[in-house]
């Protein structure tokens, strides 16, 4: 999708600005901006989208996103529903490559934070004791102020430029600034689908959402995203039903029916055409891995 360039709102006297979010909903539209993005989900759950992929995120996640790389989190429905009781919460640090001075990065000291910030342009998923160091840092740096709130900046940029503990989530991504039109009729598409993904979602249906012939969406949805209409709305039900597999609480088969798909076969087969595994397969590693963690 075309996103929209957001202008990152900047703190008075600061190198780099942090902010601490409690709300229903992250409630980000599809967006990039120069700045880097080190993005902390303390609390919630839901589908997040970064450059060309489409994947769950949980609690606990940090993720640090390159320069004009488009993303956005899109929390589950529970979230939505203020009654549910249900908030999000996340630490985010926006800075800009630059931030501490044009020669910073020139330092001999510096030298692997030029080539950490280049694979953040593919976003990366840190891992493992990055993330704990990572995470309690971050707190830390919401109530620092002055020489300290500096200090841990650093000791986050240190963290970030020597690990190897993370993995890429997007190939190399390239995309045309969009009008403020593109940007709200792709908002209404994601949007709508994020809602109605368990139903059959007829190319004429979502094609009136847009405002377009079939034709013309079907020209337009693979000329913005370059992928079709169906491929997008089959990677938002398997996103969905990764993290019913990792929850346990449901067969296979009934996941199957719950993320929309009509038959059995039929979300085996799109299941690892996306994820290169089968269902069951993918939730043994997964608790496998919770087993070794513990």
């Amino acid at each position: 999708m075309k996103p929209l360039f957001h202008k990152v709102p900047t703190q008075l006297q600061s190198s780099f600005s942090i902010r601490h979010d409690v709300q229903n909903n992250f409630g980000s539209i599809w967006h990039y901006h120069p700045e880097l993005e080190l993005h902390h989900v303390i609390h919630g759950e839901g589908v997040r989208f970064i450059g060309d992929n489409i994947s769950n995120f949980s609690s606990g996640e940090i993720i640090l996103i390159g320069s004009n790389l488009p993303h956005t989190w899109r929390c589950n429905e529970e979230y939505l529903l203020r009654e549910s009781g249900g908030l999000a919460e996340a630490i985010v640090i926006h800075f800009l490559p630059q931030c501490l001075g044009r020669d910073f990065l020139d330092l001999p000291e510096a030298y692997r934070v030029s080539p950490m910030f280049d694979k953040a342009k593919k976003g990366l998923v840190l891992k493992g004791e990055t993330r704990r160091k990572l995470s309690g840092l971050m707190r830390d740096a919401v109530g620092a102020f002055d020489m300290d709130r500096l200090i841990i900046f650093l000791s986050i940029l240190k963290i970030l430029a020597e690990t190897d503990e993370y993995d890429s989530i997007t190939s190399a991504y390239a995309f045309n600034q969009s009008s403020e039109c593109d940007v709200r009729r792709l908002n209404r598409i994601s949007t709508y689908t994020l809602t109605h993904y368990k139903k059959d979602i007829t190319l004429e249906e979502i094609s009136s959402i847009s405002n377009l012939s079939v034709t013309s969406f079907c020209r337009y949805f693979k000329m913005m995203t370059n992928k079709t209409y169906y491929d997008f709305l089959i990677e938002i039900r398997i996103s969905h039903a990764c993290r019913m597999l990792v929850e346990d609480k449901l067969p296979t088969e009934m996941i199957c029916f719950e993320c929309g798909f009509n038959n059995v076969s039929n979300f085996y087969r799109h299941f690892k055409k996306v994820k290169f595994i089968t269902p069951l397969n993918y939730k043994r590693k997964y608790l496998k891995n919770i087993q070794v963690l513990q």
